[in-house]
């Protein structure tokens, strides 16, 4: 079998490599990675290849002779740190594939701040969408790799646009390079400037809200809101356990309202996205401020009829309607011809509201319609008395494609 060594050369300089690492290296008579990792290591002995292509690598090892050949592929950073060895290691089934950890751009640019990393929320902008805005909001430290169209300058105009530009950020390019630089700002000075994309950043935020939602049902005095219609906390603390909404999920909220319950699903699927449908003006103002309030950068509010509007957007894998300005078979059509399996959550105080769902799903039979009537009362103080004040019920109804 194959022997592969895949080894983390750290951020670049030689000398920071492992001795573990440099002894793989020169045993290794194959050598594979980006030309500037491979000028370092190169001799007259070696067959080097330059690239990073996984499909290149797999041919390369396949012409291999496991003999007489040891290949080394060399990644930046440290194996086991948004590193090309995953990716690398299930490609290659038929080798024997050994990981030498490097120092990855985390630690080396920690050390460089004098400061600690464990404290610290990770996240790679670097070929992923993940959301920087809400880490920043909620985190008194995070640190982000860049990449791409998300460049440092870019990201922190991006923080500023949620009005996080007071935020210090520390900015590290070319690490351990002779052309090593590393510059800090708050995040408005910062956007004003360039630097390379692949760069890392730490970004402190000491009014950083340190919020972690572990439960459904944010309290409704966290919102900024108006006379538009709310999903109370009681009433969307069920409708989210029904939803079960996960973390890579596309979803639309339709009738979105103050937002309290988009908030809470882009909160709950940060790695996915929520699109919040709302007709009313003030309502759209009002998504908008609840939207910069808690960071939710993977919330895309859409003003207009949502029968519409949903027409020409990405297929949901679930969907929360809390009003439909009656259009909701049409939508149901919509939602489902786009994604057959798409978990569904109405919400509805009117009797004639629930005799429609009930009349739609009851011609679907592919779909089980669950229906919990939720009563709420809320105590009130009157004198020396405590009353309770009931809640308008309302009928939170789940729909699921039943399974085969």
């Amino acid at each position: 079998m194959l022997r592969v060594n895949i080894v983390g050369i750290g951020p670049g300089n030689p000398e920071l490599l492992t001795g573990a690492a440099r002894q793989a290296i020169a045993e290794s008579n194959i050598l594979i990675g980006d030309k500037r990792m491979l000028s370092s290591f190169a001799d007259a002995s070696k067959k080097v290849y330059d690239t990073i292509k996984t499909s290149e690598i797999a041919v390369i090892a396949a012409e291999a002779d496991p003999e007489k050949d040891v290949l080394a592929v060399l990644v930046s950073g440290d194996v086991g740190f948004f590193s090309l060895a995953k990716t690398i290691s299930g490609k290659l089934p038929d080798c024997e594939c050994v990981r030498y950890c490097g120092i990855s751009s985390l630690v080396y640019f920690a050390s460089k701040l004098n400061m600690s990393w464990d404290d610290a929320k990770i996240v790679s902008m670097h070929g992923r969408r993940q959301n920087l805005v809400s880490a920043v909001a909620q985190n008194k430290k995070v640190f982000s790799l860049t990449g791409g169209e998300h460049s440092p300058q870019m990201l922190c105009s991006k923080l500023c646009e949620h009005g996080l530009g007071s935020v210090k950020v520390y900015v590290g390019e070319n690490l351990s390079y002779p052309e090593e630089k590393l510059t800090e700002g708050t995040a408005e000075e910062i956007s004003k400037l360039e630097f390379p994309s692949l760069s890392v950043m730490m970004i402190l935020n000491e009014n950083a809200s340190g919020f972690e939602p572990v439960v459904h049902g944010l309290a409704d005095e966290l919102f900024m809101r108006s006379k538009v219609p709310m999903t109370k906390q009681e009433v969307r603390s069920v409708s989210m356990s029904k939803l079960m909404p996960k973390a890579t999920d596309l979803i639309y909220d339709i009738g979105a309202g103050t937002g309290s319950c988009s908030i809470e699903l882009a909160l709950l699927a940060r790695q996915g996205k929520v699109w919040a449908f709302e007709r009313n003006p003030v309502a759209v103002e009002l998504l908008g401020k609840n939207k910069e309030l808690f960071g939710v950068e993977n919330l895309e509010v859409i003003a207009g009829e949502a029968l519409e509007n949903i027409k020409d957007m990405p297929a949901p894998d679930c969907v929360f309607v809390g009003g439909s300005g009656g259009d909701l078979c049409q939508m149901l059509d919509i939602i489902y011809s786009k994604n057959s399996s798409c978990r569904v959550v109405i919400n509805a105080i009117t009797i004639e509201t629930l005799a429609e769902v009930a009349e739609y799903y009851k011609q679907h039979h592919d779909y089980t319609l669950d229906i919990v009537n939720v009563f709420v009362a809320r105590g009130k103080h009157l004198g020396s008395y405590n009353l309770m004040m009931a809640q308008n019920p309302v009928y939170v109804m789940t729909a699921l494609k039943k399974e085969d």
